[in-house]
């Protein structure tokens, strides 16, 4: 019977109970404290977070080593990377308002409005017509998509659309916009299960 693989943390930051952006703004504080080389393990309960983490440390360069789960704790490892392995990191350019979505969709302009929310987040309060992929599932799922059509990416806050928007136009995607700032402050029509 082998023993349990225990992960040795530089740092630990607690992150439970709190809800997308918040365990990433912290993520990002938190790595300014360590030096090049060492690991802070993440405490999150907030599912969303898994896709959040890897995504974040796609694009700033950071080595994401791995989840592990604990009942409804998620512990995320991260490496700092050395200084010239870190990019800088850079929001998508191509934004568009809560205010102009609704317009867009008051005068039923061909497009596609992609929820990259968890499944329970979706159920509860979504935009009419809105089709669900959530973040960690969509570079498997792109295929649902049609790459030359209009995409409107919308998530809670605007964090994890923007991870989404990133990874679709690195895959050919022409017209893709994230929506900001989001479901949290989304005032439309909205539709539940």
């Amino acid at each position: 019977m082998s023993t349990p693989l225990t992960i040795q943390s530089d740092l630990i930051l607690d992150c439970r109970g709190l809800a997308c952006p918040m365990p990433i703004v912290k993520t990002k504080k938190a790595m300014d404290q360590l030096k090049a080389g060492q690991v802070i393990e993440v405490q999150a309960t907030d599912k969303g977070s898994l896709a959040d983490i890897k995504g974040w440390a796609k694009n700033t360069g950071h080595q994401y080593l791995g989840t592990i789960h604990e009942g409804e704790i998620l512990n995320h490892y991260i490496r700092k990377s050395n200084p010239d392995e870190i990019k800088e990191e850079v929001t998508f350019p191509h934004i568009l308002t809560n205010e102009e979505l609704q317009e867009k969709l008051k005068v039923n302009e061909k497009l596609t409005v992609l929820d990259v929310r968890e499944p329970a987040e979706y159920a509860f309060h979504r935009i009419p017509g809105a089709v669900s992929i959530p973040l960690g599932e969509l570079e498997n799922r792109m295929n649902e998509l049609d790459l030359n059509h209009e995409i409107q990416v919308v998530c809670r806050t605007g964090t994890r659309s923007d991870i989404a928007c990133k990874l679709l136009t690195e895959k050919g995607f022409k017209h893709v916009k994230n929506v900001v700032p989001g479901m949290s402050e989304w005032t439309g029509p909205t539709e539940n299960q």
